[in-house]
């Protein structure tokens, strides 16, 4: 089962993440906990167009191909079971040079980030949760969680995601996620 925690605010997906991974985990379940920005494209293609442009958040910063190649589909069905918990240090920009783990059968692998159900990974994942979050409630958030070109870049980006995919659509769950201590369900894909 590959499950995906899709937010605007990494520090909001990363929190529910983290807590789906421990609930699972204390239920005996096998599981591999990943987080996207660990996936992250080089920093000078991530920044060629500066770090302020929405656009590039949008088509540059993730490693899309990665993440797929190296958990998604060996996790998936048929895969070969083992996977690479890290690729990058979104810190120093160096290779993790992590090595492989085995996935036991039945794991259940959770990956925090942003775009998840953009086209090149949403079919890559049995369920999504996407949180909906009203873009005064990003920047207030991002401004907590981020720096300032951050919480001035990514409100853009995250409106392109969500009109040129529509994600809440497409998600298993859709969770209202103003407030994260107190989340609201909108909708559920049976």
């Amino acid at each position: 089962m590959r499950v995906g925690v899709d937010g605007a605010v990494p520090g909001d997906a990363a929190a529910l993440a983290d807590d789906v991974h421990d609930r699972l985990r204390a239920l005996g379940l096998p599981t591999a906990r990943v987080r996207q920005r660990d996936f992250w494209l080089p920093r000078s293609q991530r920044l060629e167009l500066g770090a302020d442009d929405p656009d590039a958040r949008w088509e540059r910063w993730q490693d899309d191909a990665a993440l797929r190649r190296e958990v998604l589909d060996p996790l998936g069905p048929g895969g070969g079971m083992q996977w690479l918990p890290t690729l990058r240090d979104p810190s120093t920009d160096r290779s993790t040079r992590a090595p492989r783990r085995p996935a036991a059968p039945g794991t259940v692998v959770v990956v925090d980030g942003r775009f998840l159900l953009r086209w090149e990974t949403a079919d890559a994942f049995d369920a999504v949760v996407h949180l909906r979050t009203a873009g005064a409630t990003q920047r207030r958030r991002l401004h907590e969680q981020e720096d300032a070109v951050e919480a001035a870049a990514a409100p853009p980006s995250w409106q392109r995601y969500l009109d040129e995919t529509w994600p809440e659509q497409r998600a298993w769950l859709v969770v209202r996620h103003d407030h994260p201590a107190r989340p609201a369900v909108l909708a559920v894909d049976a």
